[in-house]
């Protein structure tokens, strides 16, 4: 159903990249391979592919001069323990700061242009990150290998909008629905809320709402969508998830995935 979907979007001129290529399972290196290095980084974005990641999942903010830097967090507190927000500063300014292991700050122009293969799953986290963004990925002409995500509906669509063709996972709002539709059989409601989507990325619960089952899985799938589950290190959990027919992982143990990956092929 899935691969279906993917040609007839090609046909109308939405999904017509290769994001989806590899084979399933999708194993989507959170932050990079973060293990030792630190977080969004090149050196985790090259452990990551190394580790056998199908996929760099990665998060986008904008520095005050406007441009697209990887960055998870609003501030510099957690990584580099000062108290002052990512979007306060130059570029120029964040590529200055050490992170550790030779490591600082980079733009996604800079990794889309480090790894011009790889395929990127990239997270909207501000509306002023959304044309900077959009900027880099039409500059690096990786519009074919990226996926746009992000919690907000608004952010996700204006950037979607500004990159024919992208692929794009759902907004929390538009889950929200697929995700009602998918418990009261309603299948519908689940394909109006995933029109023009290509994915859904999740977490397995929240709070005591159990959000993937079996079920919910085949009601995406039968949606024409594929379902990513987030953020998966446990080598048992993977297991279990894959059974349940997810497509991919989002995961901070990538090599650990890679070797599931290897004994289900």
């Amino acid at each position: 159903m899935v691969r279906r979907r993917e040609i007839s979007r090609a046909s109308t001129g939405r999904y017509a990249g290769d994001y989806f290529t590899p084979p399933r399972p999708r194993i989507l290196a959170h932050r990079g391979f973060a293990l030792e290095v630190p977080e969004n980084t090149l050196l985790a974005f090259l452990k990551a592919l190394s580790a056998g990641a199908t996929h760099l999942e990665t998060d986008v903010r904008a520095s005050a001069d406007g441009v697209a830097v990887l960055s998870h967090d609003p501030d510099l507190l957690r990584l580099a323990g000062r108290s002052v927000r990512v979007g306060d500063l130059t570029m120029a300014e964040l590529r200055r700061i050490d992170l550790g292991h030779g490591q600082t700050f980079v733009s996604l122009a800079e990794a889309l242009d480090a790894f011009p293969e790889a395929r990127f799953n990239i997270d909207i986290k501000t509306a002023a990150a959304e044309q900077p963004a959009a900027k880099a990925i039409r500059d690096a002409r990786g519009t074919a290998r990226v996926l746009i995500t992000s919690f907000s509906e608004r952010r996700r669509r204006r950037t979607v909008s500004a990159l024919r063709g992208v692929a794009t996972s759902a907004s929390v709002s538009r889950f929200v629905w697929a995700l009602i539709g998918a418990r009261l059989g309603l299948a519908p409601l689940v394909r109006l809320a995933l029109r023009s989507i290509d994915a859904v990325q999740v977490p397995e619960r929240s709070g005591i709402l159990r959000v993937i089952t079996p079920r919910i899985v085949r009601a995406m799938h039968a949606a024409g969508v594929e379902v990513h589950v987030w953020t998966v290190n446990d080598p048992s959990d993977m297991v279990r998830l894959l059974d349940a027919g997810v497509d991919g992982l989002v995961t901070d143990r990538c090599d650990l995935a890679r070797a599931v990956a290897i004994t289900r092929s």
